[in-house]
């Protein structure tokens, strides 16, 4: 058994900000950041483009940051929630600059401001087409600095640990449900262990893996929704997947695509069918800046109207020496597979990118779970809405970490640990014979998701993506209480949750708003604001 006063699932942005800030202002405690692999794989390391940020007040305003975050979102954004993200994420940005983080330059010093999808402005900061890994590297290093941060890898967090584990009976309208810690699976020992902790932040991350091609990266299982939504927690709008308008294609490659960022049709790439068609204009008097659930529906249509696998992106007119400065990371993977970007236009499709709903947070971070925080994607806070405004959530996670901690800093205070907690109970399992039922099962699940509850859908697709999940709950669950765990069937389960979440709230959605766009119910309903399960 280990104990800590704050506890950290994930090292992403949004936990490692939140990490520095707690360490910094209780020298004396412990703060334990946990993570299933090493410290930098996150999603937080594959953001290309930047982050959002109003910094330049002659050219921009908070009020047109606001007022695009909220159009993007198409209605279903807590006004409040933007007004504070977009405030206070310039002292936000500061601060990272603070600890290190390099955006790129003009000559005279000022910050190079880039324009992407849905933004009336010149407003994100970059560095290069690494912005998330830059940030991550200076996260990591500050870390590096703070004596009381002890980071433990390769430990896969299989439950909340909660009132339901002293053997009382909870359900949704239990009140007062509270966290006391987790249990894990120590994939070097291969141990099962409890952790208490006073205060624990969930910073999961997303769940592109649900899906066939995303650009998120292994790891990106769901993981925290779906131990919140077994413990009970409330979980909102999960229906909202945000898809990429452009991951580079590559034939017969499945799983993490490489990202083309919208920073370059923000510097001036075109979108073109498999005619050379500029064809956005017909979708969007934004055009290729339109934002992203317009853009990647657009896409879509003209891949199924010309029956390809891809449309084009063009950057032939760019000047080389511009892009290469700009975006060297694409250059070099273009140019690996052989596509010189003067001579060749890039083939792109959708993938899944990124979850607007989550874990239902207030305005400070809390869930509807005593002393348990969420932070990131893998949070609700509101600020996105029905479709996320691109380069927002950087900011969103380094925001809300700051709020998450301005709570604790007082509550952790009174917090007691709790210290008769059942060891975790293995009886009874034994190893599984064949991997294959874990393996196929996932091939199935990424499958039914991608054909039926993608970037449209109907009932028709929903009802039958609703009755395979069943199936596949049933036989997973078998398989979860007859054998040993292994992150494989772990990650198997959790998405197998995060899939029927996305699939209820779908079902639910009697319309079509933002991200998710029901041929059945084409229009919108001003009834429907968030779907909580």
């Amino acid at each position: 058994m280990r104990q800590t006063d704050f506890l950290v699932i994930g090292s992403g942005i949004a936990g490692l900000t939140y990490a520095l800030k707690v360490a910094h202002q209780f020298p004396d405690k412990k703060v334990v950041v946990m993570t299933k692999a090493t410290a930098d794989e996150t999603n937080t390391k594959y953001a290309q483009g930047g982050i959002a940020v109003v910094n330049d007040l002659e050219n921009d305003s908070f009020e047109k940051h606001i007022e695009d975050t909220l159009i993007a979102g198409d209605g279903i954004c807590n006004e409040k929630v933007v007004e504070i993200v977009v405030k206070e994420g310039p002292e936000r940005v500061q601060e990272i600059i603070d600890w290190g983080a390099r955006f790129d330059k003009e000559g005279d010093g000022d910050y190079k401001r880039g324009k992407e999808g849905g933004h009336s402005e010149f407003r994100i900061l970059h560095h290069k087409d690494v912005t998330g890994k830059e940030m991550e590297r200076a996260l990591i290093d500050a870390v590096a600095k703070q004596t009381n941060i002890e980071f433990i890898k390769h430990c896969f967090v299989i439950d909340i640990i909660t009132q339901h584990h002293l053997g009382y009976l909870i359900t949704k309208s239990t009140p007062d449900i509270e966290c006391y810690g987790v249990y894990v699976l120590n994939l070097e020992t291969n141990k099962i262990e409890k952790i208490l902790s006073k205060i624990t932040l969930l910073a999961t991350g997303g769940n592109g893996q649900v899906y066939r091609t995303t650009t998120n990266p292994y790891i990106a299982t769901g993981d925290g929704v779906a131990m919140v939504y077994r413990a009970k927690g409330r979980i909102e709008n999960m229906e909202f997947i945000q898809f990429h308008p452009t991951a580079l294609y590559e034939p017969g490659v499945r799983g993490q695509a490489f990202l083309i960022t919208e920073a370059v049709r923000g510097d001036g790439g075109i979108l073109r069918n498999k005619n050379g068609d500029a064809f956005m204009e017909r979708y969007d008097p934004r055009k290729d800046l339109a934002p992203r659930d317009i853009v990647a529906r657009a896409i879509d249509s003209e891949m199924k109207r010309t029956g390809t696998e891809h449309v084009w992106l063009d950057c032939r007119h760019f000047s080389k020496e511009k892009f290469v400065e700009h975006f060297p990371n694409i250059y070099e993977k273009c140019i690996s597979i052989g596509i010189d970007i003067t001579k060749h236009m890039i083939p792109v499709a959708p993938a899944a990118h990124y979850s607007c709903g989550g874990i239902k947070t207030d305005e400070w971070g809390r869930s509807s779970i005593k002393n348990l925080y969420a932070c990131g994607e893998c949070a609700s806070t509101g600020l996105h809405g029905a479709n996320r405004l691109a380069s927002n959530s950087l900011l969103e996670a380094m925001v809300f970490a700051h709020r998450c901690f301005i709570d604790v800093a007082e509550k952790v205070k009174s917090i007691s640990f709790n210290m008769f907690l059942p060891d975790w109970n293995a009886e009874g399992t034994t190893d599984p014979k064949e991997m294959i039922l874990i393996t196929q099962s996932l091939k199935e699940l990424q499958l039914i998701m991608s054909d039926y509850v993608g970037i449209v859908r109907n009932d028709i697709r929903l009802q039958r993506a609703s009755r395979r999940l069943d199936l596949l709950w049933e036989e997973t669950e078998q398989l979860y209480q007859s054998s040993s765990l292994s992150p494989q069937l772990l990650e198997l389960r959790n998405m197998i949750s995060v899939g029927y979440l996305i699939v209820k709230g779908a079902s639910f959605r009697k319309e079509s708003r933002g991200l998710h766009f029901n041929t059945d119910y084409p229009g919108k309903s001003h009834l429907v604001q968030n779907i909580v399960l």
